[in-house]
């Protein structure tokens, strides 16, 4: 944490957006670096129990107008607000790669995916429909209705700056709900970015804030009785903790958590390939991604030598450096702290008896020194024991797996507590087939490294990598996002009920 006496005056302040306004900083404020300068860019206000609750009533206070507002006028906004992000597309890159660090490519593609949500949110006419029997009994009708919870929160990563709060706040919106939106505190510009441009877009005063904050404001989110729902998105110790506080107090929540996602390559699979395929998603936005594919089992240890072997060449060519060189294939890490972590990790491999092949560690970006770079880092040997193999590392380290056949590479991902994604690497339909019906994980590629459903699909994971029932985003976010209500409807004719009667109704 750092105070505005320890740091050089003329660094720009970030603080919050409340009721359709931004609200300058103060109080206690942290560093928003450059990850590949290792600069600092910003200071960004840390909310405090005052301003969050600033934030909890400007949104409870405009929500039952957006409640009422029909939802064709909110599919306007919505409309509206896709144009703009698409207009200022080149500024939230910029944003991504100033504060994130990934490269310009990887950020337009973030970008790319989180307005896909929004187009899915604009058919919420159609999505909110509801159910209708008539003549349910003798002159009866009953139908169903899904109403919007109330003020709802969203708690996001610094990975995904912009794409991961977009899976959650366009569908909360559009359902007739209003908005806290609280993001990382590494890259909190986005998210105000955003907001302004929602409201430009005409989203009334209240329905979207952000309120920039650590632990303190994510505590008094969970605890406040008027948030009725929370999503989440980070590692599952934190998920599992802000699941049991907020089911605690009553909030029905959905809470994404950690991941160690294997990819399988069978001996019939294409190899260049299938490598090239994983290089992208090992090392791309280096490694920072929950989809990131952190395991390679090769199912014979031919295929694992030639694996390897084709994957060291190819993290050779690697280019490394600023994400704003386009040339570029990966940027640094977000943050000093978690390039050391990283390489603890590597260090703890090493010990554990894992062979390093490909080490990244002492990578050096000429006139970029004090960037948080860290090269891509192979493994080979990983067992089930290490520490590599268990952990989420979250950074471009690629552990490589030898598995003697399809069943016990599958019983390596169904062990795993985690349960977020897999893939496999075939030309046989029915190894793709037992695959894809059998191995217990949410989101399963065939000859697809990064299986990332689309905006009309959902987005989770089984066993530890989900707390709680339904997924972000597509069918799931409507049904999170609402409550869903039955009525039963009778009118006599002539005015005139029938009789007491004590059995119980039916059709």
């Amino acid at each position: 944490m750092n105070s505005e006496s320890n740091v050089k005056e003329d660094i720009p302040s970030i603080g919050h957006f409340i009721g359709g306004q931004g609200v300058a900083a103060n109080g206690a404020t942290q560093a928003v670096f450059n990850p590949a300068t290792g600069e600092i860019n910003s200071l960004v206000s840390l909310a405090d129990a005052s301003t969050v609750d600033k934030a909890i009533q400007s949104a409870h206070k405009a929500f039952p107008n957006w409640r009422n507002t029909p939802p064709q006028k909110r599919a306007k906004i919505l409309f509206k607000f896709r144009e703009l992000l698409e207009q200022h597309a080149d500024a939230l890159c910029a944003l991504i790669t100033a504060e994130h660090g990934k490269v310009l490519d990887d950020a337009r593609g973030e970008l790319g995916r989180g307005i896909e949500v929004v187009e899915y949110a604009c058919g919420i006419s159609e999505l909110l429909k509801g159910e209708f029997s008539k003549n349910a009994g003798p002159g009866v009708d009953s139908w169903s209705e899904l109403q919007p919870l109330g003020v709802v929160a969203g708690i996001t990563p610094f990975n995904f700056p912009a794409m991961v709060p977009m899976w959650m706040f366009p569908m909360a919106i559009a359902c007739g709900n209003t908005f806290i939106l609280k993001p990382s505190e590494r890259d909190p510009s986005v998210a105000l970015l955003m907001a302004e441009l929602f409201r430009e877009a005409g989203l009334p005063a209240g329905v979207f804030n952000v309120v920039n904050g650590d632990k303190s404001a994510v505590d008094a989110l969970l605890l406040d009785a008027r948030i009725s729902a929370v999503s989440f998105v980070g590692s599952t110790p934190i998920a599992e903790s802000i699941y049991k506080q907020a089911t605690d107090n009553g909030k029905r929540v959905q809470a994404l958590g950690g991941a160690k996602n294997h990819a399988v390559i069978m001996p019939d699979a294409d190899i260049e390939s299938s490598v090239d395929a994983l290089m992208g998603a090992a090392y791309g936005s280096c490694g920072e991604r929950c989809m990131a594919v952190s395991v390679v089992v090769c199912v014979g240890n031919d295929l694992a030598d030639k694996v390897i072997a084709r994957f060291k060449t190819k993290i050779a060519a690697l280019k490394i450096g600023p994400g704003t060189d386009l040339n570029n294939d990966m940027g640094p890490l977000i943050s000093q702290a978690a390039k050391d972590r990283i390489i603890r990790y590597i260090e703890q491999g090493i010990a554990e008896g894992a062979q390093l092949v490909a080490d990244g560690r002492g990578l050096v970006v000429a006139d970029y020194e004090n960037g948080f770079f860290i090269g891509g880092c192979l493994f080979d040997g990983v067992t089930e024991s290490m520490s590599i193999y268990r952990d989420e590392i979250f950074g471009p380290v690629l552990c490589v797996v030898r598995a003697q056949n399809l069943e016990e590479a599958m019983g390596l991902i169904d062990r795993h507590e985690f349960g977020n994604g897999a893939c496999i690497f075939t030309r046989d339909g029915e190894t793709a087939r037992v695959f894809t019906d059998n191995i217990q994980v949410g989101m399963v590629g065939v000859n697809v490294a990064l299986p990332v459903p689309i905006a009309s699909q959902s987005f989770g994971g089984w066993k530890r990598s989900l707390f709680g029932d339904l997924y972000v985003y597509g069918p799931d976010a409507i049904r999170f996002y609402t409550h869903r209500k039955t009525m039963t409807q009778r009118w006599p004719s002539n005015g005139v009920l029938e009789g007491a009667s004590y059995s119980f109704p039916n059709s």
